[in-house]
């Protein structure tokens, strides 16, 4: 498996991560030239804004460690375009990274970051 199957494979396990906890899934892959989201979710009244990591194994560091600052600001800006073009800038925001370990098979490990960095 090739490392973009592998990573679209991750984004669904947590997409079926986040759909089984409650959350409404709005969104996946949103793309602007700014940057991208991975998946745009709902948890009740807070819109989400979730960046996926997915790795085999931790040998590197973890997955969220990949979300530095420079990735934190895009993921940043892209959230703000995204609320101002369907006017929910007075909506509660989060940001959160969801770690996904696994081979790309039936089993994975998923790890949820709520919160995982300071909004807009």
């Amino acid at each position: 498996m090739n490392h973009i199957t592998f990573g679209m494979w991750g984004e669904a396990r947590a997409r079926s991560f986040l759909f089984q906890k409650g959350y409404k899934i709005l969104t996946s892959h949103y793309r602007l030239k700014i940057g991208e989201i991975d998946i745009i979710a709902q948890d009740g009244d807070i819109i989400v804004f979730v960046e996926v990591k997915t790795r085999r194994n931790d040998d590197y560091g973890t997955p969220a460690e990949a979300v530095n600052f420079r990735k934190q600001r895009k993921i940043k800006m892209t959230a703000l375009s995204y609320l101002q073009r369907f006017s929910l800038q007075e909506q509660p925001v989060r940001f959160d990274v969801i770690e996904v370990y696994g081979t790309g098979g039936k089993q994975s490990n998923i790890h949820h970051i709520i919160n995982a960095f300071g909004g807009t």
